[in-house]
This record gives C-alpha cells, structure tokens and sequence, in this order.
C-alpha cells in the first residue's frame, strides 16, 4: 500500500517496540501484526509435556496444603474425587479439544466458530477475561508460593519472616526482567526443572508412605478420627463431593496443555490440514501428565493429612502453602528440605513464565483480528510491562497470599474448563456421535456445577474476572474505535476481467462509482450514472466502472480482498467485492489500482441521508453508513501524501 514517512524514534522506544512492523514500510506486513516466526521445530511429546508440567505439576507446591484446609480429615478422600474428575471428564475432554484445533487454538477458537458477527467476538472476550484471570493468578499465585517456600525455610525464616510481600512482588519483577530483555521458550529448561522436581517429589512421597507403614499408629488415629467426625462412608463421599470445588486447583494444565501442540513434532507426513502424528502425540502427553498427576495428587495428599498437624496448615502455620516442603524437611533433613524448597521455588518461577507465555501467545491470536488491540499491542515488550503491572496490583490486592488467590484461579481454570466441556460436546453433536455426546454433556454438567459452587463459595474469582472482562471488552472497543479509519485489507486480488477493467481504463482517466447493489437492473446502472454525471458536471463521454461491496460480517477487522469483474446488461462493468467495511474495501482498492497502474484513481459517492452520529455508528459496528467522508478518511491515514491520495468527489 502506499508509503508513509515516520519520523525517527528514540533508542528507548525504538527498543520497547521492536520487531514491530510498519504497515505502510516497503516490504513490511500490510497487517497489525508483524509477520510470525519461522516455525519452531519440533520436539518429543514428553519434553513438550514439561513446558505445560511447569504449570500443570508446579501445583503439587500449594496444592496439598489447600486441599487439607478446605477438606481436613476427608483430603485423600476429596483428592480422590479430583483425580476421577480428572481422568474421567478433563482429560477425554481435552483429548477432544486436541483433535478439533490441532494448531494450539484451545477451546475458546472451538466457540468462536459457533457464534458470528459481534455476539460471536463479545462472547471470545469473556472467555479471553476468565483466560486471563488464569494464566495472571497463575504468575502472582506461583510467585507467591515462591516466596512462601523462601521466607519459611528454616535456614532464613528468621531473617526473612514478614517480608512475604517483597519476595512476591520482587519474583514478579524477575519474570517481568526477563521477558523484557528477550524470552525464548526453553523446552529443554523445563524439561530439567520438571524432572529434578517430580523426582524429589516421589522421594518426599517415598519416605512419606514408609513413615506410614511403618508407624501403624498413624493409619488408625487417621481412620478413627474420620469415622468419629464423619460417621458412615456415604456422608464421607457426600461431603467430599460438596468440598471438590475447592480443590479445583488440581485440574489446571490442561488449556496449556493443548496451546502448547505446535512445538509437539509429530510425523514426518503431517500436514497443517491434517497433522495425525501431532494429534496422537498431543493424547499421549495429555494422558501421560494427568496419570502423573493424578498419582502425586492421591499420594500427596495422604501423607500430608495424616504426618501433618492440623494447626500447621492455617496460616502463619509452617505447612501452610508448603506441606511438602514442611514434610521433606521433617524426614529428610534440613539439606534435603533446602534443595527442595531451591527446586520448588524454580518450577513455580518458571510456571509464571509459562503462564506469561500463555498470555503474550494468547492476546494477540484474537484481539488483532478483530482491531481490539492498540498498536504498542504488536509488540512483546509493552505488553510484558502491562501484564506485569497488573501482576503487582493483583499481589497487593491478595496480600501475596496463596490461599486467598486460590478462588481465584479456580474459577478461571473451571470457566475454561466448562466452555472446553461445552464445545467438545457441541462438536460430537454434530458428528452425530451420540455416544460422546451424552459423556461429554454430563462432564459439561459436572464442571459447571463446580464453577457455579466455587464461585458462591469464593466469589473473589468472578470479581477479578469481571474486571478483566470489563478491561479487555472497554480498551478493545476504545481500539476499535480509535483505529476505525485505518486501512484494514491485507491483501487485494483481482481476476482476471477486474484486471482487464482496469488496464483498458488506465490509458484514459480511472472513474470508479460508488453504488450500493439493490435489484441490479438495467434501470439502476442507468439512473446511477446520469445522477453522478448531474451532481458532478460531468460530461457523457466519461466512462465509469462501478464498484459494489457486500458486507459479510461487519464484527471482522482485518481480512484479504478479493475483487470480481463482470459486466451487466452488455454494457455496465462492475466490480464486486466483500469485505467487512465499505469505506475500507473501496480505499483499499483505490490505492491497488493507483500502485499497480500508476494512475491517480478517482471515485464518485452520493451523499447519504441522516444524521452524521447514527451514520458513524451505522459505520462502526456494521461496516457502513456514510461511506463517503469515511472513505476520505481512510485514504488520508494511508497516504499522507496529498499529491498521491485517489481522488473522492461526493455530490
């Protein structure tokens, strides 16, 4: 498109935006958005499967400490519950979701396919407000946890104690520090950092299990404890099942799961239409991580309950956030327990970058498409600087406590969950797999049952989703609004008899004519150019080529143009085109043809009827109104250059 002059820019900003493309830069993406990366080769699925364990096992960190507040006694019980959730709803779940968006989509590109036009991209952005709702508490939470583990060491608690908040907030900035100075996703990192972590983690739950067995007081005080307080099995099972909501924490990794499939390597005869070894490669690490998880989980959770005192686990109590770290030191010693608490506080760090990942790879593969997104929002660097901010905000809101933040996190993994559970069932509904249809309807029911019930139990999760919602739906708007005049089309393809048009009209004077297409008779072509030919004094041997856009869905913001020629009646060329927005359709191929032919382009418009404020909207949410001026406009931000700019006479 047509060249545009910047003025040089500052080495602070220059640095802050780079790798953003300009759209008007020779050579330059014609879109928002710089073009992508090279692809990233591929990797084993179980090296893949740590890049989502960071997030997904680094849970075994807090987990076990929230289960026994939230259920006490019944732990292993209520986990047990968790685990059959998991293995019989979440993972044939997401098995689904991985052969239905194979490119890392995730659930929410499943719904977005359901719903059109702005209902369909109102309804993606507050799944994107509940996605970000979980991948920041993912970052504030494991920073928290971080610090937890740090402050409560042994070696340091007494120098650290109270100072919780500043580690928090001082792990958060490290991410941040990161990120900034340049983040590649190291597979092979987190390949090491889950390895060192899970095999600890079955030394602690090894030495755990032999103190057990070997202790045979510690069985029989747990299970007299329980029937005493609780009574018969049933009301164990019922109360469990009432508690589960609260152990929701233990069913996250699954959406990093399926967002990180493009890094799986597959089959040398995959194909991005039909990537079969991917797909199989995907069901593996998702099943292979939850069997592992689901494994710590019971296990952890059993020894957690009946080695640690109930009193350790509230807060300020030294299991609390730590139950394994409190039992690592308790049965391994001090210098096993500080090596486990360094690896733990490593796997959680990372889980925060992985989670920022997940954001930064998340914003972008939505919010551009539909022009919701500022333009510093192509670059990394801005939006680290966003996120992280908001990571501070949330912090001091929690208290950079783990057990307030857990509410929190949960209703944004269950809202992703529910929606995955939604449109896997939609999907084999359609497949008329009826079946997979009613499986995956009750596990839909079951998830939302513990959304709704953890969201009345700690509404503190919807709140600070609602915010996010609130904030991504009014500043994507705002951007919508104030890139409403930018040139949108990405690419402009003409067939060969548009093509034919306008070569035979450059060696005379190119007149486009503007017409809204209505019966598309003889009578109409007629009536249009002797009205133009009124209104503008035009004399009868000028020649026109008609132009007409049909509005497909006016919600889309970027997309190619394609442009079609045809004539009508044995006389009347007409170009068609489709496109989201009339003014943006006709000022992009007003300046194609002024590139390709060399020729300054003129196009005519009648005025359209009623006030200027309804016609802008009209424009803004479906893609026409006064089509004139806005065309004007369009053509004004994209050529600066007043001697270049196509031509736009209105009478």
């Amino acid at each position: 498109m047509a060249a545009t002059e910047h003025p040089p820019q500052s080495r602070l900003r220059a640095w802050m935006l780079e790798g953003l493309s300009d759209m008007g830069k020779p050579g330059g993406h014609t879109g928002p958005y710089a073009k992508p990366e090279p692809p990233h080769k591929g990797q084993r699925w179980y090296r893949v499967m740590c890049l989502t364990g960071v997030d997904y096992f680094s849970t075994l960190g807090y987990q076990p400490g929230i289960a026994a507040l939230a259920a006490g006694l019944l732990s292993p019980i209520a986990t047990l519950v968790l685990v059959v959730v998991t293995l019989a709803g979440a993972l044939p779940v997401y098995r689904r979701v991985a052969e239905e968006s194979p490119h890392g989509q995730g659930s929410i590109a499943m719904l977005e396919r359901l719903l059109s036009f702005w209902q369909g991209k109102l309804f993606v952005l507050t799944l994107l407000g509940f996605a970000a709702t979980d991948f920041l508490i993912t970052i504030t939470l494991s920073a928290a946890d971080a610090a937890t583990h740090l402050v409560e060491n042994p070696h340091l608690t007494s120098a650290l104690h109270g100072k919780q908040m500043l580690f928090t907030l001082l792990l958060v900035a490290l991410l941040g520090a990161v990120f900034l100075k340049g983040f590649l996703e190291a597979i092979g990192v987190a390949y090491a950092l889950v390895a060192v972590y899970l095999g600890l983690n079955a030394v602690v739950v090894v030495a755990g299990l032999w103190h057990v067995f070997t202790a045979e007081h510690v069985i029989t005080d747990w299970t007299s404890a329980l029937t005493a307080e609780h009574g018969s099995a049933f009301v164990m099972i019922g109360l469990s099942l009432l508690v589960f909501p609260k152990l929701a924490l233990g069913l996250s990794g699954f959406e990093t799961g399926v967002a990180v499939m493009p890094h799986v390597e597959g089959d040398p005869g995959d194909t991005e239409e039909n990537p079969k070894g991917r797909i199989r490669d995907t069901k593996k690490l998702l099943t292979t991580a939850a069997l592992i998880m689901s494994v710590f989980l019971i296990t952890t959770s059993f020894i957690t309950t009946v080695l640690i005192p109930a009193k350790e686990f509230e807060p300020g109590g030294q299991a609390n956030g730590r139950a394994l770290a409190y039992l690592a030191h308790e049965y391994l010693g001090s210098a096993f327990g500080t090596v486990y608490d360094i690896s733990t506080i490593a796997i959680l760090w990372f889980a925060g970058a992985s989670a920022m990942a997940g954001l930064l790879n998340l914003m972008p593969r939505y919010l551009p498409r539909y022009g919701m997104a500022p333009h510093w929002a192509r670059a990394v660097r801005p939006m680290v600087i966003v996120f992280i901010l908001i990571a501070f905000l949330v912090t001091w809101i929690f208290d950079a406590s783990v057990d307030k933040q857990g509410g929190a996190y949960a209703t944004g993994v269950l809202v992703l969950m529910s929606s995955a559970a939604i449109a896997v069932t939609i999907a084999a509904r359609k497949a008329q797999q009826h079946g997979w249809t009613t499986g995956f309807a009750v596990v839909s029911a079951v998830l939302l049952y513990v959304t709704v019930a953890n969201v009345i139990e700690r509404p503190d999760g919807v709140k600070i989703g609602a915010c996010f919602i609130v904030g991504i739906i009014l500043v994507s708007l705002l951007s919508r609004l104030a890139r409403a005049f930018e040139l949108r089309v990405t690419e402009v393809t003409l067939d060969d008899m548009a093509q034919r048009f306008v070569r035979d009209m450059a060696h005379r004077r190119i007149r486009f004519l503007a017409n809204e297409p209505g019966e598309r008779d003889k009578a109409e072509y007629r009536d249009k150019i002797n009205q133009i030919r009124a209104d503008n004094d035009l004399p009868e041997q000028e020649d026109f080529i008609f132009a007409e856009v049909t509005v497909t869905d006016p919600s889309e913001f970027e997309a190619e143009l394609s442009v079609r020629g045809e004539v009508l009646h044995g006389r009347y060329r007409v170009l068609t085109l489709e496109s989201s927005s009339v003014p943006n359709a006709l000022a992009a191929l007003l300046l194609h043809v002024r590139d390709t032919t060399g020729c300054i382009p003129h196009i005519y418009f009648e005025w359209t009827e009623g006030a200027p404020l309804a016609n802008f909207l009209r424009f803004f949410l479906f893609g026409q109104g006064e089509v004139a001026p806005v065309t004007r406009e369009v053509l004004r931000e994209a050529e600066p250059n007043r001697e270049r700019r196509p031509r736009v006479h209105t009478g």
